[in-house]
């Protein structure tokens, strides 16, 4: 089923005529109990389901918003879209984000996560039926995705004057069902449930061997700081830790925690599930470090071959759960180090700043849990040609087509969290 959605923009640059189809602890090992578990329940479909939810019309009740990278565009998600509408079915509404495209993506992850987050909802609000929202987000698209989703979060308690019936309901032993819905957090008023990134630099991309394409060479990474923002604008600045005035802390930052400016961690843990998708080697953009969420002493050699052979590149799926930790922080020596990133990029103090910097991410971050899934092209066929940060959402079948085991893999992952959503709702 298809269907043309008008979705108005107040950035006159966007071309906004959109169609939309339907459709604290260590990490454990893919070879623990749980993790056994969740892939042997991820099966294909068969033959005769995928002709039952091909046939079925009924209206879509959950919304798959799936957003770009940098300097990218809605149609680079063509493949992964037909994929997920086989596999997923017409309860599905798939919509590839379009208000980001291109240069779009050089103006700040703020702007353009606002500008996302006014897509959805408007979305959210022309189809009535909806009633679940999930995300998946690929590259700078994972930065985007965590802004707009704090920007749609309601949280839980924000009752108003219903609170006070909801408690009188709860002391007579009784309960409303409209207000035990709407006491739950909802993004864009919906209910959230899957939040899933591949190759997005959660971290930045400052720092050794997150941006690969400068092969680890300490020269190269002291000089892409200054260059960044002349290549790619305010989001360049973001992206090294050096956007604002030297005594406030950087965006990405206040994106690992709950700030003024949004529970930026409280929206990410209003879903039922969050899953990065993290290239081991061979990505020319993202590190494995920072696509994963991950210290560097938390980073081992991963297994080379795939963990089943129909999501061939898939090396390893761990989990790790949410650690209680404090929120990060910016001090006063992290302020100096950040006016010395801005005025010598290669100083010590710079170093040593962004050293501190993603330890005060990673432990905000960590605050929620995340399934990890370490994909590795090390296997194909020209692992260097192929450009795997690309290769992921197989943005072009004739230069990507080793990535189709990694989209195999994200459309299980949706089914099956899809399943649990309707065992619980039955329990």
């Amino acid at each position: 089923m298809r269907v043309d959605l008008s979705i108005s923009n107040t950035d006159e640059s966007c071309n906004c005529g959109i169609a939309t189809d339907y459709g604290g602890k260590r990490e454990g090992h893919v070879g623990n109990m749980k993790d056994r578990k969740f892939l042997s329940i991820m099966q294909q479909p068969s033959e005769k389901q995928e002709q039952s939810e091909s046939d079925d019309d009924s209206e879509p009740d959950h919304l798959l918003i799936l957003v770009h990278g940098i300097l990218a565009k809605p149609g680079d998600w063509d493949y992964v879209k037909r994929k997920l509408m086989k596999r997923l079915g017409s309860k599905f509404l798939i919509h590839a984000s379009a208000v980001n495209s291109f240069l779009n993506t050089l103006g700040g992850i703020d702007h353009a996560g606002r500008r996302l987050a006014s897509e959805i909802e408007q979305i959210a609000e022309k189809v009535p039926s909806l009633k679940r929202i999930s995300i998946v987000a690929h590259s700078l698209g994972g930065l985007f995705a965590r802004y707009a989703v704090t920007m749609m979060y309601t949280p839980k308690d924000d009752l108003t004057e219903d609170m006070y019936i909801l408690e009188d309901l709860e002391r007579r032993g009784e309960e409303h069902p409209v207000f035990r819905r709407r006491r739950e957090p909802k993004i864009a008023g919906l209910e959230a449930v899957n939040f899933i990134t591949l190759a997005s630099p959660h971290l930045g991309v400052r720092g050794k061997k997150q941006l690969p394409f400068l092969f680890g060479v300490p020269v190269l990474e002291k000089l892409a700081a200054p260059i960044a923002p002349f290549v790619v604008g305010r989001t360049g600045k973001q992206l090294f830790l050096t956007d604002g005035k030297a005594s406030d802390p950087p965006l990405l930052l206040r994106m690992a925690s709950d700030c003024p400016e949004g529970l930026f961690i409280s929206a990410l843990r209003a879903f039922k599930s969050r899953v990065v998708y993290a290239n081991v080697s061979y990505d020319h953009l993202v590190g494995w470090r920072t696509s994963s969420i991950r210290r560097e002493c938390e980073l081992s050699k991963p297994p080379r071959a795939s963990i089943d052979g129909r999501y061939k590149h898939v090396v390893n799926v761990s989990y790790s759960p949410a650690v209680d930790s404090d929120a990060p922080s910016f001090q006063q020596e992290s302020a100096q180090g950040k006016a010395a990133a801005q005025v010598s990029p290669s100083s010590k103090k710079a170093a040593a700043y962004h050293d501190m910097l993603e330890e005060e991410m990673v432990r905000g971050l960590q605050q929620v849990s995340w399934r990890k899934v370490d994909v590795s092209f090390h296997a194909a066929l020209w692992p260097f040609n192929h450009m795997s940060h690309n290769a992921g959402i197989v943005m072009d079948k004739r230069f990507h087509f080793e990535g189709t085991g990694v989209v195999a893999h994200l459309a299980d992952t949706l089914a099956q969290q899809e399943q649990n959503v309707f065992i619980a709702a039955s329990l």
